[in-house]
């Protein structure tokens, strides 16, 4: 595995890390072996955020007796002082440590957000007092807007910055990378397969490996996939012209409307579990595999039919994707 600085804060990240969004959806016996079998593969970078359910708990059965060797990193969407300093607290009783190496400000979407947890009062305040009293190491920010954390890293507040990036999610390479090289900023590059929507997956980790990013966070829960992404952190050499153009051809076909798998939809007042109708109806529409497709939609319990377009999801995705729209055609597709 190779190894590269988080940015300014000094602390050494293998290149492949963990996200933690995958593991919740394992039971407890199974996210231990994964976790434990990442860090046998040499994975020393854990990410997680209090938003993910059980996820930091998963964690948690598992990082005390790695703490010597593996940098934790989680976050909270909280915008006060007092509710992250809740968080911050909850966060360490879930993952069993005294100490937590990274804490970030999660999914700063505008500049209210930032304004919010930058001025008297809001988040920012606690984390340095986190900092100040030995529960919290370095400060982070994520999001998914790259202007705003443009604004955000500029502050000089910030030790890392974590954001989507890989060969269709691009935008962060026009200002937001550049500045973080100049600020020594530690990147963290989530979503690098798109929310599933990159099969290339080792070609695509190694291309945003290629872009510079401190570390890459792809979640994980089988064994295999442990394995088959700690591959691209073994390989030093930079992709062929070839390998290169594959990547980028299977970037070309997705476009930029469509589903991360991010879940910040969740959960739906209807109970549509609306990535997994937007995963069943990429394979239905991009990769032929129509008939498969039908017959993992027809056990899901609740439809995309019975979406009453309330809009919700529409106003917590990220990416502002027209999701009643996309589940229009997803019954067209999965259902007719």
């Amino acid at each position: 595995m190779q190894f590269r600085q988080l940015g300014r804060t000094g602390l050494n990240v293998s290149v492949i890390g963990m996200g933690g969004i995958p593991v919740q959806r394992i039971d407890a016996q199974e996210a231990v072996s994964i976790i434990e079998e990442a860090i046998a593969q040499g994975v020393n970078f854990i990410d997680t955020a209090r938003a993910y359910t059980d996820s930091e708990i998963k964690f948690g059965q598992v990082l005390p007796r790695y703490k010597d060797k593996v940098i934790a990193a989680t976050k909270s969407m909280a915008r006060t002082k007092d509710e992250m300093a809740q968080d911050i607290d909850r966060s360490l009783r879930a993952l069993r440590l005294d100490y937590i190496d990274l804490y970030q400000i999660h999914n700063v979407k505008d500049e209210i957000s930032l304004k919010t947890v930058l001025e008297p009062g809001g988040a920012l305040e606690a984390l340095k007092e986190a900092q100040l009293n030995g529960k919290i190491g370095y400060i982070g920010i994520t999001g998914h807007i790259p202007a705003v954390l443009v604004k955000a890293i500029g502050t000089g507040e910030f030790d890392t910055v974590q954001f989507p990036f890989n060969p269709v999610e691009t935008s962060g390479s026009v200002e937001l990378i550049p500045l973080t090289k100049q600020l020594n900023i530690g990147t963290i590059a989530m979503k690098p397969f798109a929310g599933g929507a990159i099969t290339k997956t080792i070609l695509s980790l190694r291309y945003i490996l290629e872009q510079g990013f401190s570390t890459v966070i792809p979640g994980m829960d089988t064994l295999a996939q442990v394995k088959e992404n700690v591959r691209a952190g073994e390989q030093t050499e930079s992709l062929t012209e070839d390998q290169m153009s594959e990547i980028l051809a299977e970037a070309a076909t997705l476009g930029e409307t469509f589903c991360r798998r991010c879940e910040y939809c969740q959960p739906c007042p209807r109970g549509i579990d609306i990535p997994m109708v937007f995963l069943l109806n990429g394979y239905w529409t991009r990769y032929g595999l129509k008939q498969w497709a039908v017959e993992r939609y027809k056990p899901l319990k609740v439809k995309a039919s019975e979406c009453i377009e309330c809009g919700e999801c529409e106003e917590k995705c990220p990416y502002q994707l027209p999701i009643r729209k996309l589940l229009r055609n997803a019954v067209g597709n999965l259902e007719e």
